[in-house]
């Protein structure tokens, strides 16, 4: 059956080229910067997936004396679930998170406009798990990140894009601050792996889309 959802029209897929790989000494500085932009267009709204605490930590430090006039939200602040319910009921609210909350995570409507996905979520490489899975294709012959660590690593960032748009009606930005996902062969599976939205490598166009879905959703004076 067809998708109930218009993906070309009510999301934009953002991967932010021009900053550093993320193992670049500068990028945790340069991405701070990009993040602001984006939610501050955004009016707030914003849901940050991290795959570390660490990088988690960083950004929320970072960004709470910048982002003025916004609630920032962190996990590990507070349950889930009430974090959660702050997050749907204050619009100019942004909330960092990791681990579970790339899956689950239910906020249709206006609360949550931009997505933004720090580091595309390869697994761990000291995950018993998953090198004994490495081991495997290994002595299988098979290249045990292609048959590994790219499957899981879409996976993930298929459930993590999943959280944008919850109702046929909502419009949103996935922001993917990892420039890999574009420069790197493998990164063509892991854009299949996510809805069919419109695509962008320029900030100016992200921007200008969440403008307009702030605009639209303004309430009347």
């Amino acid at each position: 059956m067809p998708s109930p959802f218009d993906y070309q029209h009510h999301g934009l897929l953002y991967c932010a080229v021009h900053l550093p790989e993320p193992s670049a000494a500068n990028y945790r500085r340069e991405a701070l910067d990009e993040m602001e932009a984006l939610i501050d267009a955004a009016g707030g709204r914003a849901l940050a997936l991290f795959t570390s605490w660490k990088a988690l930590n960083e950004s929320a430090e970072g960004l709470t004396t910048r982002l003025k006039g916004y609630r920032v939200l962190r996990q590990g602040e507070g349950s889930p679930q009430r974090l959660l319910d702050t997050f749907r009921e204050d619009e100019q609210s942004v909330l960092f998170a990791t681990s579970s909350f790339w899956q689950g995570v239910d906020v249709p409507g206006r609360a949550l406009s931009l997505l933004i996905v720090d580091k595309i979520p390869f697994p761990r490489p000291d995950e018993p798990l998953v090198s004994a899975r490495r081991e495997q294709a290994l002595a299988r012959r098979m290249d045990s990140f292609r048959a590994v660590d790219i499957p899981d690593a879409a996976t993930m960032l298929a459930q993590g894009v999943g959280r944008l748009l919850r109702h046929t009606e909502d419009r949103g930005v996935v922001a993917i601050l990892d420039r890999r996902i574009a420069t790197k062969r493998y990164g063509s599976v892991l854009v299949r792996s996510m809805p069919p939205f419109a695509r962008t490598k320029l900030q100016s166009e992200a921007v200008a889309f969440l403008k307009e879905i702030v605009g639209e959703t303004r309430p009347e004076e």
